[in-house]
């Protein structure tokens, strides 16, 4: 990954890990497969329509996993006003997002022509203005005040704890996915579901181990792995809180 001036490129990261920092911001976001980051010792696999912001001199390791591919954009500073104005909000610090549906086919789309027309600089700026300008939208979109009936999209959210559920997620993931300040995130979210953040996926990863449970195909350990527990005697320990019974009984009682 080179510098240069609002260069956009689509890569594949190597199995080996790397570790630096750069003296240009920079954007990545996944295309195909996964690749897993780490940020300034803040973990997380970026699949398709996940992506990471990076400040200039921000340390970050990287690597891919299998076949992978990431679309990139090297950013340094520009003599237009209003662009600037826009990497500087946008890249106030590190932090990880995921993409809706509808901006993930567009930049699905970018990264086309950057694999047909790999050289042509002014297609690589073009592109790179445009994820600009289309990220600073989703990430600092005014709220909408608690008199309108301000509410979280709970299906993005559920689809982002479905996507990384093998993995540990915080709290600032959470409110990336659906747009919003950690802070203000966490508010809603409790006064809408009545639940913490970490409650609330908690009972996500006990749900959907209870139904691969109910599957033959995987043991308890495996269940465990799959659904984001440290251990098996973590997930057991959990499990039964939750239910009122080990996962063993349970499967044992219905089959």
């Amino acid at each position: 990954m080179h510098q240069a001036n609002n260069l956009a490129q689509v890569l594949s990261l190597p199995s080996q890990a790397h570790h630096h920092s750069h003296s240009y911001a920079q954007m990545v976001i996944g295309l195909h497969g996964k690749t897993e980051f780490d940020i300034q010792g803040r973990g997380q696999a970026v699949g398709p329509g996940d992506g990471c912001l990076l400040p200039a001199s921000t340390e970050h390791a990287f690597n891919g996993l299998a076949n992978n591919q990431i679309l990139v954009v090297n950013v340094v500073a520009t003599t237009q006003p209003s662009l600037q104005d826009k990497l500087e909000h946008l890249f106030r610090h590190p932090s990880y997002f995921q993409l809706s549906q509808q901006t993930q086919l567009l930049i699905r789309a970018l990264g086309q022509e950057l694999l047909l027309q790999p050289h042509d600089p002014l297609l690589a700026e073009s592109c790179a203005n445009t994820l600009v300008c289309i990220l600073k939208k989703h990430l600092s979109s005014p709220l909408p005040s608690k008199r309108q009936g301000e509410r979280l999209s709970m299906a993005r959210i559920d689809s982002y704890i479905q996507h990384h559920l093998q993995h540990k997620i915080s709290v600032a993931q959470l409110a990336g996915s659906v747009f919003m300040a950690e802070s203000h995130f966490y508010a809603l979210f409790r006064q809408q579901t009545g639940l913490s953040p970490h409650q609330y996926l908690l009972i996500k990863r006990l749900e959907q181990a209870k139904q691969l449970l109910i599957e033959p195909h995987f043991s308890i350990q495996q269940i465990a792995q799959l659904c984001g527990f440290a251990s098996q005697s973590s997930f057991t320990t959990a499990f039964n809180r939750h239910f009122s019974l080990t996962p063993a009984r349970f499967r044992r009682q219905f089959h």
